[in-house]
């Protein structure tokens, strides 16, 4: 390993790397180095809110490696209002707009409220990641107190926090009023309130319930005029100084974050420093994941694609591998990437376990990333890797009374197995998630691959063929000859066809493969890629 290498060679290594030598340099006690996520309550999780664990816990095991005591907190804002009844829930929900989620009961009847049901959700997707943290809720922690002298400081200092949130985003709301959102005692609202005044020698905070524009739409207010006790719990501070508390209280050093939410991280950064007296935690951003239209995915947009989608076709470590391969950059996402990032996973195992050679700077780090998918318990040996379009042909020709046995078969046939060598624990898990796919899905889909105008003209040469052929051998023959013809190395356009096929650079003899797949998918396949490239 390269003086240069950091850890294990990621990029997590030369982050955690950073935050050592910062805290160094703020002279900070390291016995403990908290890393964060923030943990949604208000709709159903989607990938990217994984993604946020995903990293922020990456950095953890960056750190742990580096020789120091770190955890993740995984902290769920639950009093957090409802803005919007999320897509697919019913209409009802609508007369809870703007109440604390966890004040708003469960509507599929589960769990003590609408805010546990959605954070669980995520927490159950870490748990099946492997990952670790130390949950917060932010109703527990209002009602315990664990902010409360953050609070006491920011309400006290509004003045400068309302100065801050102006210079930065040009916001003048807080100028006029106190960042904080007390729950309406009368009607249960958080956002409708607006609270103008804090006595501290009570700890209490006088507002008005007014009503809020929220998303263009107005949530009113009962008009009710109150006091609420900060010491109780009956209220949280809005964004702009919440992180900032969570910060100092919960004495954070890293936190990664979205490029949505850049600006109030900007200015907790500022309230942190210049009114918390504490130095805001070292900062990664992130952006965000798109759906293949170009929208973000998101709870509020209705397109979310969440965790537990992703678990009924592909692996834990294959979205952990999705949400660490790599930190900067948007990235467009569909469930048809699932199988290019299990196949990605096996190949990382193959350069883990020395099956596939490349430098050794960039096998340090390919080592080093599978590791983190694993979150440090890689396996022990090496899996069979099948190519996952490939299983999915498999089981969807597959007779169902002898799945397994056929399955088993055409492996040893295509050499994945010896020839008395039966399916493994990881095989039976690729074919039940295979079987998913096929269950949902009308077509295997094809890789779309930019193509030259000479691969164009052989695969359009190879499609005419194979209308006519029906010999494996012939089949393979015109495969041969459709390169040869266009002047392209047989061997690359081979593994062309079966990076298209398969998402792999590599499998069984194509000739027989293709009359097993069906001609017809195969032509229909080979055809939407031209038409894509």
């Amino acid at each position: 390993m390269s003086e240069e290498t950091v850890g294990r060679g990621t990029w997590y290594d030369m982050m955690a790397k950073k935050v050592i030598e910062r805290e160094r340099q703020l002279g900070r006690n390291m016995d403990k180095i908290r890393t964060e996520m923030g943990l949604g309550a208000s709709g159903f999780p989607h990938i990217g809110s994984l993604g946020d664990a995903a990293r922020s816990y990456a950095v953890t095991l960056a750190l742990k490696g580096l020789g120091f005591n770190s955890e993740l907190v995984a902290y769920c804002d639950d009093k957090d209002g409802l803005r919007k009844v999320p897509v697919g829930l019913s209409k009802d929900l609508e007369k809870y707009l703007g109440f604390p989620v966890s004040s708003i009961p469960d509507p599929f009847g589960c769990h003590e409220s609408y805010g546990k049901h959605m954070s669980l959700l995520l927490l159950e997707s870490l748990d099946k990641c492997g990952i670790e943290y130390r949950y917060f809720s932010a109703k527990e922690v209002y009602e315990k107190g664990l902010l409360l002298n953050e609070i006491r400081t920011i309400l006290l200092n509004a003045k400068k926090v309302g100065e801050i949130v102006k210079e930065e985003v040009g916001q003048e709301r807080y100028t006029e009023v106190l960042p904080f959102f007390p729950v309406c005692s009368n009607c249960g609202r958080i956002y409708t309130t607006k609270a103008f005044k804090f006595e501290p020698k009570t700890d209490k905070v006088l507002y008005k319930c007014e009503g809020l524009e929220i998303r263009g739409r107005l949530i009113e207010g009962c008009g009710h005029e109150g006091e609420t006790d900060i010491t109780k719990g009956e209220g949280k501070l809005t964004w702009k100084g919440e992180f900032a508390a969570r910060w100092k209280a919960l004495d954070i050093r890293f936190e990664a974050y979205g490029k949505d939410i850049a600006d109030s991280v900007k200015i907790n950064d500022r309230i942190c420093r210049e009114v918390l007296c504490f130095e805001s935690p070292s900062h990664a951003k992130y952006e965000m994941f798109l759906d293949k239209g170009g929208k973000k995915i998101s709870k509020s947009a209705g397109n979310v694609f969440t965790p537990q989608v992703w678990f009924r076709y592909g692996s834990p470590q294959s979205l952990l591998l999705l949400m660490l391969k790599r930190f900067v950059g948007t990235r467009t996402l569909d469930v048809s990437d699932i199988p290019a990032y299990m196949n990605e996973l096996d190949y990382l195992e193959d350069v883990y376990f020395g099956k596939k050679q490349v430098g050794d700077k960039e096998a340090t780090k390919l080592r080093g990333l599978l590791e983190y998918c694993y979150v440090m318990k890689p396996p022990a040996k090496p899996s069979i890797h099948v190519p996952y379009n490939l299983m999915a042909f498999l089981v969807k020709m597959a007779p169902k009374e002898c799945l397994n046995d056929y399955v088993t078969e055409k492996l040893q046939s295509y050499g994945y197995l010896q020839k008395n060598q039966n399916l493994d624990a990881s095989l039976m898990k690729r074919i039940d998630y295979a079987l998913n796919w096929t269950r949902d899905f009308e077509e295997i889909k094809e890789t779309v691959i930019t193509l030259t105008d000479e691969e164009k003209k052989a695969i359009t040469e190879l499609i005419s063929k194979l209308e006519a052929e029906n010999e494996p051998d012939k089949i393979q023959n015109a495969i041969f000859n459709a390169a040869k013809n266009n002047g392209l190395q047989p061997s690359g356009f081979f593994k062309m066809l079966y990076n298209i096929l398969m998402g792999a650079p590599q499998g069984p003899r194509l000739g027989p493969y293709v009359l097993a797949m069906g001609k017809q998918n195969v032509i229909a396949a080979l055809q939407r890629v031209l038409s894509k490239s």
